[in-house]
């Protein structure tokens, strides 16, 4: 929508529905929203690049301080009346530079790789499964599970659990079905203060949008009940992490059929999957270990990736770069049924529009080169021996955020995709996070070394 009759018209409604301003919201490379706010009167100009930037200012965006800005171009198409303060109207955003999408912006480069897929005859569909945690902050900063009966060692599906925080609850399960979302699950997970919320699949592009939006709102509804909503990948040590899995396939743009699913009679591996849908898993796998810093893009990650660490049972997340049918100690899963397949290393912390961008990328290249990622691993991977993974090929995922950086730094697909600027702003951001992190003493290390030396 850039006709001037249109945005017009779409300025019109909007103003009967009460709204007032309007937010243009791209993200920065951590994936977090920016952008100004303008009088409805302008988002005509709003529109067609009337709000610069310095991009300097911001995480990830390629600038130095004497570069001409940026601007930030809304998506018209994609506008949310923000139900709790319905004078504003939010928007998704990219970002311009003189005049051209500005390649740096990781909509911009998911944009550019469903222009490929599209080129070969395919849409991309994601689900993304938000797992959050509903936390109070103590008056020393340290977060606690706000319920005090919630403390079952093993509290998934716990329905009294889920009844005692059904404020909240209710107040974004509201939110998800008004925006059209299609809210078909919710419940108490595994950990103590957890919840997760799915609704139906979509493009590519407006679940990640819903994505960004729906952990601004969580945290919005959080704080009206005086809690923090946190999708912070590891929260506890001794609790589940915060997944955020995504749920792919490719739909052929002639039929609208989805170009994963076939009866599982018709599949030789029986898992309900295509020869493409096959191929398109090769290529996440050959590019595991780089696609997982997009992924699990944090230092805190890869407290959430071990099979159990300070857990009393295993944590559900995925160590190893594999695939497999309902089994969720495989990096990929295809659920029962077929039709899709789900990488399970996502976590809360993932920026969706990078992370989409290259799992794409990777899966188009498996189907452009037919690899196939050989037979389904069907039994528990936490417990098997190591010469038996070996065997089979199955490697360990990164560890740590250094280890997946420097994957992604190896891998050639990154710059392929990406361009060599957003891949090196990348990889600039996230080795200046692992050496702070690595630079700063942790309580633990004085507690432990403090007395002993």
């Amino acid at each position: 929508m850039s006709a001037t009759p249109d945005i017009k018209k779409l300025m019109q409604e909007l103003k009967q529905k009460g709204v007032k301003y309007c937010i243009g919201a791209y993200v920065d490379i951590h994936g977090v929203p920016k952008g100004k706010v303008v009088p409805i009167d302008h988002l005509e100009h709003m529109a067609h690049g009337s709000e610069r930037y310095t991009g300097y200012a911001l995480d990830g965006l390629g600038q130095a301080p004497n570069d001409d800005e940026i601007t930030s171009i809304p998506d018209l198409n994609h506008v949310i009346q923000l139900p709790w303060e319905p004078k504003v109207a939010w928007m998704p955003a990219d970002n311009g530079f003189q005049g051209k999408p500005y390649p740096l912006n990781t909509r911009v480069a998911l944009k550019n790789v469903l222009a490929d897929a599209a080129s070969l005859g395919y849409g991309f569909n994601l689900g993304i499964e938000c797992e959050i945690y509903v936390l109070r902050q103590n008056e020393d900063g340290t977060l606690s599970v706000p319920n005090p009966n919630d403390k079952l060692v093993k509290p998934c599906y716990d329905v009294r659990g889920f009844m005692e925080q059904f404020t909240w609850l209710d107040k974004v399960a509201t939110c998800i079905n008004d925006l059209g979302w299609d809210l078909y699950s919710f419940d108490h997970e595994d950990a103590n203060g957890q919840y997760e919320f799915d609704f139906q699949y979509a493009d590519a592009l407006t679940m990640c949008d819903r994505l960004i939006f729906f952990r601004d709102m969580a945290k919005h509804y959080a704080k009206e009940e005086g809690l923090l909503a946190t999708m912070m990948p590891k929260p506890f040590a001794n609790k589940t992490g915060n997944g955020a899995h995504f749920n792919m396939s490719l739909s052929d743009l002639a039929t609208g059929k989805n170009a994963f699913a076939c009866d599982p009679k018709d599949d030789p591996r029986g898992l309900g999957l295509t020869k493409i849908g096959y191929q398109f898993i090769g290529g996440i796998l050959k590019h595991g270990p780089a696609l997982c810093a997009a992924f699990a893009p944090t230092v805190n990650s890869y407290k959430r990736l071990v099979r159990q660490g300070a857990m009393s049972y295993f944590t559900w997340a995925p160590v190893f770069n594999s695939y497999g049918s309902n089994n969720r100690t495989n990096s990929v899963r295809v659920p029962a049924g077929g039709g899709r397949c789900e990488s399970r290393n996502a976590d809360g912390a993932v920026n969706p529009y990078l992370a989409a961008t290259l799992a794409l990328a990777a899966g188009l290249e498996g189907i452009r080169e037919g690899i196939d990622p050989g037979a389904p691993n069907e039994d528990n991977l936490y417990t098997i021996s190591e010469a038996a993974r070996q065997a089979r090929g199955i490697h360990f995922l990164p560890q740590t955020l250094q280890e997946a950086v420097a994957a992604f730094a190896a891998d050639p697909l990154t710059e392929r995709v990406l361009g060599k600027e957003l891949r090196d702003e990348f990889i600039k951001y996230k080795t200046e996070e692992w050496n702070a992190y690595h630079l700063s003493v942790s309580q633990w290390e004085i507690e432990r070394y403090s007395h002993m030396f």
